[in-house]
């Protein structure tokens, strides 16, 4: 026999949780934006970053001067309103200036960290996947990781400068080599890390099973491998783009980049070196966008790590 007010209680506990919505389930991605939205240096650094992104798009919009014209008149001036950055020894705007070298900074950054974020992810799934390909592609990686770095890139520029110039123009040829010799050799740590997660996917029970079922290693690898290692991967993308731009930057500097007239912010920081007693804000400039961008990557890089590993997620 039922007992009567045990019945009237799970009556109305089914009829409240009827007329009460149940809320949508959560996507991932959503705990992932709330995980970096938590943290306050990737938040502020997302929208510094922000801002120098639109700055270098929109800047010569707004500010029409050309960066390469020349006026003796005006030059070596300090600050002012019809040049809020000064001008150079050529009379040059240094603002349009600053708009044009971070356009092209940007450039070199975001497609070398494409390039090496395509060869380590290459590298590393071959290397992780298949056995037999494991031991060469770990000791070509190695190999690199034990070169020079800088003095390798400075060969490459000295050596392949003059023909791609020749071949597609200054400064397009300029650009090729740099993205080139910034990619090719800043894809090692990628590799590693793409590796390292996909030895440990292989073992996984949802690994085993497509195996099993006779899926091919193609299949396995585009739709079970490559997704489940996308966090390293873009965390390694955020921290490719300040690396690029810190070499570039470096060989700019150098005097081994682009040409004179073809502005960057490295070129802009070796031009402004010999003025540095008289004019300090030429250096001040161009040195203060490069520390700026590298450091609000590396917290947008720290905010993806965090907000893309589990273990942390939801702390």
């Amino acid at each position: 026999m039922t007992d009567p007010t045990r019945s009237n209680t799970a009556s109305a506990i089914a009829a409240l949780s009827d007329a009460v919505p149940s809320a949508p389930p959560r996507s991932q991605w959503w705990d992932v934006w709330a995980q970096f939205r938590s943290h306050k240096g990737a938040m502020a650094g997302a929208i510094v970053f922000i801002l120098i992104l639109l700055s270098v798009i929109f800047g010569p919009m707004l500010w029409a001067l050309d960066p390469g014209y020349i006026d003796i008149r005006a030059r070596n001036q300090g600050p002012s309103l019809a040049h809020p950055f000064g001008t150079d020894q050529l009379g040059r705007d240094t603002m349009a200036r600053m708009f044009a070298g971070g356009r092209i900074t940007m450039a070199v950054g975001v497609t070398a960290m494409l390039l090496a974020l395509f060869l380590g992810s290459f590298i590393g799934v071959l290397a992780g996947y298949f056995r037999a390909l494991d031991g060469l592609l770990m000791r070509l990686t190695d190999l690199f990781l034990a070169l020079p770095l800088l003095p390798l890139m400075l060969v490459m520029v000295l050596l392949f400068r003059d023909p791609l110039s020749s071949a597609f123009g200054p400064e397009t040829g300029i650009f090729i080599l740099m993205v080139a010799a910034i990619g090719v050799t800043s894809w090692m740590p990628t590799a590693r890390i793409v590796r390292s997660d996909v030895l440990a996917l292989k073992e996984r029970e949802f690994i085993l099973a497509a195996r099993s079922s006779g899926t091919t290693n193609a299949k396995m690898i585009s739709r079970h491998i490559l997704p489940n290692v996308m966090s390293p991967i873009m965390v390694s993308a955020t921290l490719g783009i300040a690396n690029a731009i810190i070499t570039e930057s470096a060989l700019s500097f150098l005097g081994l980049g682009f040409p004179p007239d073809f502005p960057t912010w490295g070129r802009l920081l070796f031009d402004a070196t010999d003025y540095l007693q008289q004019y300090p804000e030429r250096v001040i400039w161009p040195g203060v966008a490069i520390s700026l961008t590298v450091l609000t990557v590396n917290y947008i890089g720290d905010g993806l790590r965090d907000a893309l590993d589990p273990r942390i997620r939801g702390r």
